[in-house]
């Protein structure tokens, strides 16, 4: 039996990929602005280091290893990279008769949008490092980013259609090409799609993590849009309008739970960002989510302490992560235990 663990499943390791002098994080005008962007990855990182193993992929290791008080639970690995956002271009983990199995998809930068070639590598560079153990590495000649798709742990995946359907991810292959190898690779027993939804500012043409996210195999959180004059709002609820129609595989209705969308965040360009409460990360003791100096921060960490009574509820600031097109779930990458 073959299956995409769900992220609340036990993790042997969560891991990251730091920003360095070669990538889009560092302003040659600006010595700063590197120091700056380290700043949330290195929260990151400290928070989910309480609990659980973090390896930090990065350019020079004992210069990242400096910038921490206490290397407890963190592993330094030197892999070039051209950027951060490990969500997409790390492993996916599945479970095959429940032993794991990584599975390194190709990733074409977003369909072609930034240099990736670099990033593709990482996966097999890793485990040629022997930094997954025995665990068997497969790889699968299909433009897969992990933020594109969400798992329940029970055969069910979540993803959108604009993102996989794209003509720019796999020369525009039919969706019944698409479930065939998401069964495949992933052991999904069905694939529910979601039509509508999008931010602005965001690179990933429609990421399932910036939208709607299972929190158990019957609850979907999902952003909201209550402005009618938001150019986010006629998708938005067209889309929780398409979540109401979905069943969980008893065939019950999902319990549905909004996330608030922020007061609307422009770079100095005048570029709306891409901030989004659903791109939170769950860890084995702790819930990451990020916050955007938004009245609504607030009401987000309640929404999850009621979802995850036992675990610890983190907010960390990510306003800086969204001016390069990302938030804290992209950031990261769990391996399952």
């Amino acid at each position: 039996m073959q299956r995409m663990p769900a992220e609340w499943e036990r993790q042997q390791c969560v891991l990251m990929s730091f920003p360095h002098e070669d990538t889009d994080w560092a302003d040659k005008e600006d010595e700063k602005a590197l120091k700056e962007a380290l700043s949330p990855f290195i929260r990151i990182a400290q928070a989910i280091a309480y609990g659980q193993a973090v390896y930090i992929i990065c350019k020079d290791k004992n210069k990242v290893a400096s910038m921490f008080c206490s290397p407890r639970n963190l592993t330094f690995i030197e892999i070039p990279t051209n950027d951060t956002w490990i969500r997409d271009y790390g492993y996916i983990s599945i479970k095959e008769d429940e032993k794991n199995t990584l599975l390194d998809f190709i990733f074409d930068g977003w369909g072609g949008k930034f240099e990736a070639s670099l990033d593709n590598s990482v996966n097999s560079t890793l485990h040629k490092k022997g930094y997954m153990g025995t665990t068997p590495l497969k790889n699968i000649g299909f433009v897969l980013e992990g933020g594109s798709i969400e798992s329940d742990g029970e055969g069910t995946i979540l993803t959108t259609s604009q993102c996989l359907c794209h003509p720019n991810r796999n020369g525009g292959v039919s969706k019944e090409e698409i479930e065939e190898t998401l069964k495949k690779n992933l052991g999904a027993e069905r694939i529910l799609w979601l039509d509508y939804g999008y931010l602005a500012g965001d690179d990933t043409d429609s990421h399932v993590d910036t939208l709607a996210r299972f929190v158990n195999s019957h609850t979907i959180v999902y952003v909201k849009c209550d402005n009618p004059d938001d150019e986010h709002y006629e998708a938005l609820q067209n889309m929780e309008k398409q979540l109401h129609t979905f069943r969980t595989l008893e065939g019950k209705p999902y319990t549905l739970i909004a996330l608030p969308m922020t007061e609307p965040i422009y770079n100095t360009s005048g570029q709306r960002l891409p901030s989004t409460y659903a791109n939170f990360l769950i860890c084995n003791d702790a819930l990451l989510y990020p916050t955007y100096q938004d009245k609504s921060d607030k009401i987000v960490h309640t929404i999850f302490k009621d979802l995850f009574p036992d675990k610890e509820i983190i907010p960390i600031a990510c306003l800086k992560l969204i001016e390069q097109g990302g938030s804290l779930h992209c950031s990261t990458m769990q391996i399952a235990y």
